[in-house]
């Protein structure tokens, strides 16, 4: 059985994200209103996104298909951009994982000896204008095709895209909420909406949505059940950057 950690966040949140995020100039917060409706809102499409990444043997594709069932560019195609401070240029191979970067965890993960040459990557997903994850991977170069090793140095194809070959599958070592969109105790309020103030109009403001929402920590193994692997990813707003769904106006409109 895979090994799961779910990590609950308190409200409100606190969190360092380690991984420095360049973020598109689109925002979520500039189309979604700070109101009980839009907050449980935010909240099921961020649970719904977990839940199909935690049953998804790729992360890109179901990235992918979000893009395109939310029409967040056209075509919907997900790009691997490298941002890690010692990336080579494209078209030479990736740097050899830093000593430091590796701990002897992930190489357990990965079932490779302290001599194995573990490479990593740090890369911005991307579709269009919108960042949606920004990943840490490291991986076994020995146990990927020289054709795949090629696709990673000198082109923007996804990780999980180069490895469909292999048929891989995820095993996840732990999930963590980095924001609610709900308070801490919201379910023992009484007569309290919303904690944002109205505008001089009585409209709602933005919702203020951070910048990471949630984090996923995994191994990616072969058909065979080898490990590739290691990847960290947080999920970026860019996730919800399209306009605010309406819930009434779906009621009324029916099945």
């Amino acid at each position: 059985m895979p090994r799961v950690t779910v990590v609950p966040v308190p409200v409100p949140v606190s969190v360092s994200v380690t991984i420095a995020c360049v973020l598109s100039a689109a925002s979520a917060a500039a189309t979604w209103t700070d109101t009980p409706v839009a907050r449980l809102e935010a909240l099921a499409l961020i649970e719904s996104l977990n839940a199909e990444i935690l049953s998804s043997s790729s992360a890109t594709l179901t990235l992918e298909r979000w893009c395109r069932d939310h029409a967040l560019a056209d075509p919907p195609q997900i790009f691997a951009h490298r941002v890690d401070a010692s990336a080579a240029p494209t078209g030479s191979a990736a740097p050899a994982a830093p000593a430091a970067s590796t701990s002897a965890e992930v190489r357990s993960d990965l079932q490779v000896s302290p001599a194995d040459v573990v490479r990593y990557r740090r890369v911005e997903l991307t579709c269009g204008a919108h960042v949606l994850s920004v990943a840490e991977n490291w991986y076994v170069p020995s146990r990927l095709t020289p054709e795949m090793n090629r696709l990673l140095d000198e082109t923007q194809t996804p990780f999980g895209k180069v490895v469909l070959p292999l048929k891989p599958h995820r095993e996840t070592l732990g999930v963590q909420y980095l924001w609610s969109p709900l308070p801490a105790g919201w379910e023992r309020m009484r007569n309290a909406a919303s904690t944002a103030t109205p505008d001089a109009a009585g409209a709602a403001p933005p919702l203020n949505i951070p910048a990471a929402l949630f984090e996923h920590r995994a191994v990616l193994y072969t058909e065979a059940h080898v490990a590739i692997a290691e990847v960290r990813e947080i999920y970026q707003r860019d996730l919800l950057d399209f306009p605010e769904p309406r819930i009434a106006d779906a009621a009324r409109a029916g099945p």
